[in-house]
């Protein structure tokens, strides 16, 4: 068996790509003049309820695997990571609510192209109760907020939408 993958694999792996980066892609969406970066809420409201809604985003969908990743991807890996605003006292609201332990604690892995869009002065705290409570444990994920500015900073991984009691 070589190592090379034949003509028929890199067509259902390039249609595989295609499908989970069009199921983050908004048909309303807005990139930025810097590599991607997306502005559109929509996306995020729908994944992150709990968080009401949210301006000022800037975010990246990124396939796992495809830059110097020889390990191929499955269908649905597709890291979710970005900024945005949280309605006024939102952060204070969310950090209150119960004894979920924030701690003050830095993003780390964040993507060059989210640096410019970094808040300044951000003093970000994270709770692993809170990223449990966020990601209802049906995806991976890490929230750091920002009490002094009502930020978040959000790194998923094939975030998906919480299930409604209607189907």
């Amino acid at each position: 068996m070589t190592g090379v993958a034949g003509p028929g694999r890199r067509s259902a792996l390039a249609l595989g790509l295609a499908a989970v980066l069009s199921a983050c892609t908004s048909t309303h969406g807005k990139s930025t003049a810097s590599g991607g970066v997306r502005t559109d809420l929509e996306p995020l409201e729908r994944r992150f309820t709990a968080l009401g809604p949210l301006s000022d985003a800037h975010w990246l969908g990124v396939a796992l695997g495809s830059d110097n990743d020889s390990r191929v991807p499955g269908p649905t890996d597709v890291r979710v990571v970005g900024f945005a605003r949280l309605r006024a006292g939102a952060v204070a609201a969310l950090k209150g609510a119960s004894q979920r332990g924030f701690q003050p604690a830095q993003p780390r892995r964040l993507p060059d192209e989210l640096v410019p869009f970094m808040p300044e002065n951000a003093r970000w705290v994270r709770s692993e109760s809170f990223d449990r409570q966020m990601t209802g444990e049906r995806y991976s994920g890490t929230f750091f907020l920002d009490p002094g500015a009502d930020w978040i900073y959000f790194d998923t991984t094939n975030p998906s939408a919480p299930s409604s009691s209607t189907t």
